[in-house]
């Protein structure tokens, strides 16, 4: 039963930070543009400079080399990156039923990268981040460019890993009904604060 441990991590933009997100827990973010959330995702992935550190279960990042670090502690980029040419040339098997869930063809793994539209790349971005089957998930807005039937296929997609895996889920958001759809626990960064929020 994973558990992520945010013990005392500071950025540029945040004071240090100490948050544990229980197995199965998703744990929403908001604030406003510029405030900090996309660094703090990053720091915890330990992709920027940071203090402080996270721990997966008692296993802190600075133990592990950091490609173990972030197969095991997922983290998807509000926009995508892709490296090769073609789709399926960044999964690790072509798995038809993942893709189908997102709304997409299994012959998307052999389309090539430049066609592929804003959201296909977002979905499929989700799509090759459950491909690794990570441990603990650190989602940067996932359905800000889908629209509302995908933006459902992939909350329940999710949700269904989450289950499944018992995964700790950090979710920032901007949707207030998203939100409140999928969070237990609700926090906003205000004035380098995480600040938790009270139904």
């Amino acid at each position: 039963m994973p558990r992520l441990t945010i013990a005392k991590l500071a950025t540029a933009l945040l004071d240090p930070v100490n948050l544990v997100i229980e197995s199965s827990e998703t744990v929403m973010l908001h604030g406003l543009s510029g405030s900090g959330k996309s660094m703090l995702l990053r720091a915890i992935a330990d992709l920027d400079d940071h203090t402080g550190d996270a721990l997966l279960d008692d296993t802190p990042c600075s133990a592990i080399a950091a490609p173990e670090w972030r197969r095991r502690v997922g983290y998807l980029t509000a926009e995508t990156h892709w490296w090769a040419a073609f789709v399926g040339e960044h999964f690790h098997e072509r798995n038809s039923e993942l893709v189908s869930r997102l709304g997409l063809p299994e012959e998307v793994f052999d389309w090539e990268v430049g066609r592929l539209s804003t959201g296909e790349k977002q979905r499929l971005g989700i799509a090759r981040l459950l491909d690794n089957r990570p441990e603990a998930l650190l989602l940067d807005e996932p359905t800000a460019n889908l629209d509302q039937d995908h933006t459902h296929m992939t909350e329940e997609l999710l949700k269904d890993y989450q289950a499944r895996h018992e995964t700790p889920f950090l979710w920032v958001s901007h949707s207030p009904e998203q939100r409140s759809r999928i969070g237990n626990r609700h926090f906003r960064i205000e004035q380098r604060r995480l600040v938790e929020e009270r139904a």
